[in-house]
């Protein structure tokens, strides 16, 4: 994210264990997801039993949002380790996770057995990432504050 020539800010530390693994999810989820709404459930519409259009694309989003907010926090996180903005900085209100009531919320039970298979294990998969990331922005708002 830095070039050589850009002067980090002072007190820059190294990205903790979690963040490349948790990064590397995180991405690999997105493509996965992208994947699976560009050519899964375009071929819906084909099908003999096409799951309902207004849950598909209402999960969906949701799924877009969950991963979307998760990347942007990553990309904060990462900026904060190679020195681009302060520890600080980061705790602020446009670097904390958003979107909590729409990321938290799980399909109404009845409705995740319309879910085809793929999307529902894309949806368990981006609510568990999700979960995890909003627990340590949580955690590390709360450490900076009592700092």
């Amino acid at each position: 994210m830095t070039r050589d020539t850009d002067k980090k800010i002072e007190g820059a530390a190294e990205a903790p264990m979690y963040f490349r693994g948790t990064y590397d999810e995180a991405f690999g989820l997105l493509v996965e997801a992208r994947d699976y709404v560009k050519n899964d459930v375009a071929a819906f519409k084909y099908a003999k039993n096409p799951p309902d259009p207004v849950t598909m694309t209402q999960e969906t989003l949701r799924l877009t949002s969950r991963l979307t907010q998760v990347m942007a926090w990553l990309m904060a996180q990462r900026a904060v380790h190679e020195g681009e903005i302060g520890a600080d900085e980061f705790i602020k209100d446009k670097y904390r996770l958003e979107g909590q009531k729409v990321c938290l919320k799980r399909a109404i039970d009845e409705m995740e057995e319309d879910l085809p298979e793929g999307l529902s294990d894309l949806m368990n998969r981006s609510y568990s990432l999700y979960s995890r990331i909003m627990c340590l922005d949580e955690k590390y708002a709360g450490d900076r504050k009592v700092n």
